[in-house]
């Protein structure tokens, strides 16, 4: 490795740390008025389309399998999500979300729509649309060189 490929790593990653941090903030201030947080939302969102496992929700969101699953007990408890049986595996149940869970999402909505409205002024479209890519790429990468057991 080269030094200026450590300094690429290194740059990738405070930016990525920074990001992560401005998304959660941002996430938080949209989630709050539907009586969400950013990590109820993420996981209630993971499960909009299909029914998933703890371990599924984890894998898909890059996240330890424990903390999906004191997230999803919560939200279980508060009535926005439940879980359901699995056929494909006895003890693994599938997380969905209740018509409150659902409700609840829908409520973010509106300032969702805002958020990316400014962010796409700010940035122009097409440059978002390429940072994506860029992201996306860089997280393919990552998962290339350093495979997860």
């Amino acid at each position: 490795m080269t030094r200026r490929e450590q300094d690429l790593l290194s740059a990738a990653a405070i930016s990525t740390f920074k990001l992560n941090g401005q998304f959660l903030a941002l996430a938080e201030e949209l989630a709050r008025p539907a009586g969400l947080t950013a990590a109820w939302w993420q996981v209630l969102g993971a499960v909009l389309t299909e029914p998933l496992t703890v371990a599924g929700i984890a894998r898909e969101m890059g996240i330890t399998r424990q903390s999906v699953q004191r997230i999803a007990d919560i939200l279980a408890d508060r009535g926005l999500a439940e879980y359901r049986p699995n056929p494909a595996h006895r003890r693994a149940k599938l997380l969905i979300p209740t018509e409150a869970g659902r409700a609840a999402i829908a409520q973010i909505g509106p300032g969702h729509a805002t958020a990316a409205a400014h962010l796409a002024k700010a940035l122009g479209e097409p440059q978002l649309a390429e940072a994506v890519a860029a992201l996306q790429s860089l997280s393919a990468a990552l998962d290339e060189a350093f495979p997860r057991p």
